[in-house]
């Protein structure tokens, strides 16, 4: 499935909208953008990675060649992306309950929009207006989002402590030091590669497998995958 990539989803949703109404639809989208704390819910969805609605008028739509037919369409549409964690259900629950106004607002002039409360409704609209993705690529595959922004604040963490670590004492060097690792326990746990939406079991084993293997290699300790492996074996010859 294209529109799943590690523990990342692709979503794509295209809805038409009346063209006399895509004034409005843009100045709400004008005025969110100016009071972000309009879209305080949607902000604190960490599962999120991005979300951007696009609307494009019925005669704005690319036309590349003398030779392209031109379509006469009768409504202008409105474009949603949006990158996330998790799953499809997750995502479209979670957008409901964190600003179901403001998906209401969003969509209001959209066509057949049902709004966002009831569920089921809206999971129709959204299902049928949904296009797959056919190619979706995502750097990070195995990072969820809130494993960027810990990777981020290590980073920056560590580039303030050297600036000063060869300053200081021994025992200046240990207490900043401890004070770090205080200060990053939160962004500090292991990038696991669970939960991953819809990847096969035998690529998770795969992966979880070469995980356990780099940590065992890391600590010099034998590999007890192959140790497993063995002692089957020798259990299977002794059978």
């Amino acid at each position: 499935m294209s529109n799943i990539a590690g523990k990342a989803y692709a979503m794509n949703v295209i809805t038409p909208i009346r063209s006399y109404t895509t004034w409005l639809n843009k100045f709400i989208f004008w005025f969110a953008l100016k009071t972000p704390s309009t879209l305080k819910g949607l902000i604190t969805l960490s599962i999120i990675h991005y979300a951007r609605w696009v609307i494009i008028g019925k005669h704005q739509f690319p036309h590349l060649d003398a030779a392209q037919p031109k379509e006469n369409l009768k409504y202008s549409y409105m474009l949603f992306f949006s990158n996330f964690n998790g799953s499809w259900d997750q995502y479209v629950d979670s957008f409901t309950f964190s600003i179901p106004g403001g998906l209401d607002m969003f969509w209001k002039w959209n066509i057949r929009y049902p709004k966002s409360v009831a569920l089921t409704p809206f999971h129709r609209y959204i299902r049928y207006n949904q296009l797959e993705t056919i190619h979706y690529y995502n750097a990070y595959p195995l990072a969820a989002s809130n494993d960027v922004k810990s990777a981020k604040a290590v980073k920056q963490a560590l580039i303030a402590f050297q600036e000063h670590a060869l300053d200081n004492s021994d025992e200046a060097f240990m207490q900043r030091y401890r004070a770090l690792l205080r200060g990053l326990q939160h962004d500090l746990g292991d990038m696991y590669p669970t939960p991953i939406v819809s990847m096969a079991a035998a690529q998770v084993q795969r992966r979880e497998n070469r995980h356990s293997k780099n940590a065992q290699k890391e600590l010099g300790l034998p590999n007890s995958a192959a140790s497993n492996s063995t002692t089957q074996s020798g259990a299977a010859h002794g059978q």
